[in-house]
């Protein structure tokens, strides 16, 4: 592969000699994080959406949800020690993050932000996240994902 296919999130797997897998697939417009498992053939509970919110505080998290989940916010405020978390505006996620809806991933963003993981991650041997742009996934080890990122697990979607 060139250089010039690599997003920041690959860069950063690389930099860490942390191992993965790409998959690319067509990405004609993003839909949503199911459409892509089901595109796929992926399990939902091995295919995980990234998702950016803002603290009361005003410091913005990062949370990765099976695709099929919904966050639940009061869990997610907790696990992040604030008082409140809401979803950030898709028009901010790029300012904020340096990528696009449907090509966010918790590796690589502009800033290094406090990162949860579902706790469910931790059974799968292997997940996907977004690659850093729409038609890119990586897989790679929940562990693995936990260590680039500087994320923890627990229990954030709501049952």
């Amino acid at each position: 592969m060139g250089k010039e296919v690599k997003t920041n999130a690959m860069r950063m797997l690389d930099r860490s000699k942390i191992p993965y897998t790409l998959n690319l697939y067509e990405c004609e417009e993003f839909v949503d994080g199911v459409d892509v498992a089901d595109k796929l053939g992926q399990d939902y509970e091995a295919t995980f959406k990234t998702l950016v919110t803002t603290g009361k505080s005003g410091e913005h998290y990062v949370f990765a949800i099976p695709v099929h989940r919904e966050l639940d916010m009061k869990k997610a405020a907790k696990a992040v020690g604030e008082k409140s978390v809401e979803m950030l505006p898709v028009k901010e996620i790029n300012k904020v993050t340096g990528y696009i809806r449907g090509g966010c991933t918790p590796i690589g963003m502009k800033k290094q932000f406090p990162t949860v993981i579902h706790e469910s991650a931790k059974e799968q041997a292997e997940i996907a996240v977004s690659g850093g742009r729409q038609g890119t996934q990586i897989l790679l080890k929940p562990e693995d994902l936990a260590k680039v990122s500087r994320a923890k697990f627990a229990d954030i979607i709501k049952q």
